[in-house]
């Protein structure tokens, strides 16, 4: 099985018309785009599975540089990427801190 990198999607691409894209070059496994967390909106890029190493050679040939809804695609080989390269989530800041530190406890500032 070889995954496929796809890149330069159209917002508008849906997973059914990139897999249906590729399924002209053999057997698709499966068709993923990559959509952002917050808003489910699509990233502009995805990855296609071909069963067929063969085949997903020849998708990449035959389908880099043309168009698909809008756009035209970068298809490539997916490098696959150590869990160490990936991006620690982003903090926010919060958490469990002592609040001593910033003057103690609020309510204890009031009087009854």
């Amino acid at each position: 099985m070889k995954k496929i990198f796809v890149g330069n999607l159209s917002w508008k691409t849906s997973e059914e018309q990139l897999k249906a894209h590729f399924e002209a070059f053999g057997k698709v496994v499966s068709a993923k785009i990559v959509t952002d967390q917050m808003t489910g909106k699509s990233k502009g890029f995805g990855f296609v599975e071909m069963e067929s190493a063969n085949d997903a050679e020849n998708a990449i040939r035959e389908l880099n540089g043309k168009p698909l809804v809008d756009r035209s695609l970068r298809v490539s080989l997916a490098q696959e990427r150590d869990r160490s390269e990936r991006r620690e989530p982003r903090s926010f800041g919060g958490g469990d801190r002592d609040r001593s530190s910033f003057g103690g406890d609020r309510r204890s500032n009031y009087r009854s």
